[in-house]
């Protein structure tokens, strides 16, 4: 009778899934504890960094009736989130093999790919909850918390547990059929559901490719990232200096890094986003060095609004636009605009600026 039960409530959430654009989901239980020994070492190791969040949430992260008090199940869905014009299909290798060497050209300010639309957490946690009180119209007693990197859990573990893929030596999930370029989000419910019986096989294998690729040597060893060297940390969580060792290494990148998912062979397996909310905005998909050095603390909160990037801040943008200029290449002009910005700069983005013009001048 329970298992007759869990089947019908699975279709339901199948149905209203498919009927919302949601077509990729499956269901985890709630013992996350498997990964607690890695989780713990890596925050003994400080490889963290800045983000005191994790370490002040630290086991509590494999604890899902924090999340959501009685939950038993977590239903996990990917969502892609590069449209079909920036991927490029169906030749994605094509798309991510040009990225790639145009990034080593130094020409262009680069933004990670999943930040150049409507910011994800908006977009995704509330097509989630759409989703969740459709069902919830349609079952009595069906309780959930829909979370989107907005709660402290290991969105990564329940989903390999939920049958959606499996961690890649960049640790992130990846899936034969579509790569990694997607999101996850989560629904924690107390509706009895199957969970997946079966795991998704590890197809790395003996590649290489994003280790290789990651500009700082980030990924320490496989399936283990050190923050504190990670460009899209740099980038987006850290407030602080830039550690001058590792500035040029950051090339142009402004926000985020894509380098370890582009070099990614199962990358040319990529699916398009269905939702035209992560269509990209001009400002960040030919992103003008130029015209971002110049504006104002308004016009950059007005020019991000509804933007991930935003939450980065003024401060941290202008410091990571002063490093991606010092690293640039044959680009006419930067230096003027470096010293530009410097005018209005307080200490902290002065010392960026004058690191980059150092460089430009070497």
């Amino acid at each position: 009778m329970q298992a007759h039960q869990e089947q019908e409530n699975w279709a339901l959430l199948q149905r209203v899934a498919q009927a919302q654009g949601l077509g990729c989901l499956g269901v985890s239980d709630t013992n996350l504890q498997a990964c607690e020994p890695h989780l713990q070492a890596w925050l003994d190791r400080g490889m963290h960094g800045e983000m005191a969040y994790m370490e002040r949430h630290g086991m509590n992260r494999l604890n899902a009736d924090i999340v959501f008090p009685g939950a038993i199940r977590i239903v996990s869905l990917r969502i892609p989130y590069v449209p079909v014009e920036t991927l490029n299909q169906p030749d994605a290798a094509t798309y991510t093999e040009k990225t790639l060497t145009e990034l080593g050209e130094l020409k262009n300010p680069y933004v990670s790919l999943y930040a150049r639309g409507r910011d994800y957490h908006k977009v995704i946690r509330q097509r989630l909850k759409r989703f969740a009180e459709a069902v919830n119209a349609e079952l009595a007693g069906f309780g959930f918390r829909v979370t989107v990197d907005s709660a402290p859990t290991p969105e990564v573990e329940i989903a390999r547990k939920a049958g959606l893929g499996w961690r890649g030596k960049h640790t992130l999930l990846i899936h034969p059929d579509e790569g990694s370029l997607f999101f996850l989000g989560e629904v924690f419910t107390n509706l009895p559901l199957p969970v997946s019986d079966e795991f998704a096989k590890n197809h790395c294998g003996s590649c290489h490719s994003c280790m290789t690729a990651c500009p700082t040597k980030a990924i320490v060893k496989p399936y283990e990232v050190d923050a504190r060297l990670c460009i899209s940390y740099l980038t987006i969580e850290h407030d602080s200096e830039i550690p001058l060792e590792l500035r040029p290494l950051i090339g142009t990148r402004i926000y985020g890094c894509d380098d370890c998912q582009l070099a990614c062979p199962w990358n040319k397996f990529a699916k398009p986003a269905q939702f035209a909310d992560f269509n990209p905005r001009k400002e960040f998909d030919e992103p003008d060095w130029f015209a971002m050095m110049k504006w104002t603390e308004d016009e950059f909160l007005k020019l991000t609004e509804g933007s991930a990037i935003r939450r980065i801040g003024y401060r941290r943008f202008r410091r990571n636009l002063a490093v991606a200029a010092g690293n640039s290449q044959g680009v006419a002009g930067i230096e003027s605009a470096l010293r530009e910005m410097r005018g209005s700069a307080d200490a902290f983005l002065s010392e960026h600026i004058d690191w980059a013009l150092e460089q430009l001048r070497c």
